[in-house]
């Protein structure tokens, strides 16, 4: 085997791309002519002059494709190409199984480069791409109702992210119950999956780890970073179990009166008492108080009711 052929025999795997979703009108001229394409207009070509592509094979039974691009940073420039238009379609752009992360990192960038124009072929950076590498985190065991942005702010109680994928089922639309992300700040990757790994939503228990690994641990250094996350992360899941809001007794009304009006004690008992008298009408308010001199009026609700109206003159 000639030297040029071993090195391209070794560097193969990080070479190659994985693009799924492909329509069934797809063929392997169209694909190769699409993606060179594209890599011109983003500006991903860095192997010198001409096209970017050198080989397409495509599974028509199964919608997808093999892209061999040219050089290993070609390779990782199209990752950014995640969710791109071909044909009418968002395609899926990934890494193969056989992708080797530990091995890729000594041939060239595992990621794309952040100046690449994806706003010339519709793309906006960070909303799906830049999904690979060993600090990839996969997001098991989502209840199927979760919608991206609920599941997304979970995950941002660690911090921004720099790439997102909640997988879904290309006929229905509908969530498969798992996700793909990357942190910005990577140092906080272990912390968010010790933190929310074994977590129950609902009937489900999440598996959050390493896409590439298995379960990582935090360092020592980073104890009192996960005893807060975890606290966050049990507040957001009250949150999201709700339906966006925590349950409450309590209705408060700001600017309700003025800090005037409740300086004579006299007027303050007589606003405080027509409150009450209007609750007694709708038998809702179990408890009514003014705190002084904020002008905050609370009320406490009796749940039976769920919607009322207060047609005295305090709005």
């Amino acid at each position: 085997m000639q030297p040029q052929a071993m090195t391209q025999q070794a560097t193969r795997h990080a070479r190659r791309v994985y693009v799924g979703g492909l329509p069934p009108t797809a063929n392997e001229q169209t694909v190769a002519i699409y993606f060179n394409q594209v890599m011109a207009a983003i500006g991903g070509n860095t192997a010198g002059p001409g096209d970017a592509v050198l080989n397409v094979y495509i599974n028509h039974d199964k919608k997808f494709a093999f892209v061999e691009m040219r050089s290993v940073e070609e390779a990782s420039n199209a990752m950014a190409l995640d969710g791109i238009m071909f044909e009418g379609a968002p395609v899926k752009v990934r890494r193969p199984t056989d992708y080797n992360p530990s091995l890729a990192a000594a041939l060239g960038p595992s990621q794309p480069n952040p100046n690449l124009n994806l706003g010339a072929v519709g793309l906006t950076p960070g909303s799906a791409g830049g999904l690979e590498g060993p600090d990839r985190i996969f997001v098991g065991g989502l209840p199927y109702y979760f919608t991206e942005a609920q599941v997304r702010e979970l995950l941002e109680s660690f911090g921004p992210l720099r790439g997102f994928d909640l997988v879904k089922d290309r006929e229905t639309g509908n969530s498969k119950g798992y996700a793909f992300c990357v942190y910005q700040d990577l140092n906080v990757t272990d912390i968010a999956c010790a933190a929310l790994n074994g977590i129950k939503m609902g009937d489900k228990t999440l598996t959050v780890r390493r896409a590439n690994q298995g379960t990582s641990q935090p360092r020592p250094e980073q104890e009192t970073i996960l005893l807060h996350a975890q606290q966050q992360v049990q507040m957001q899941k009250l949150v999201l179990q709700v339906g966006g809001a925590l349950p409450t007794k309590v209705v408060c009304l700001t600017q309700v009166v003025s800090a005037d009006e409740l300086r004579d004690d006299e007027e303050y008992e007589d606003i405080l008492e027509d409150m009450r008298e209007e609750g007694l009408h709708i038998n809702a308010i179990a408890e009514s108080f003014i705190v002084q001199p904020h002008a905050i009026l609370a009320i406490g609700l009796n749940l039976q009711k769920t919607h009322y109206s207060f047609p005295i003159g305090y709005d």
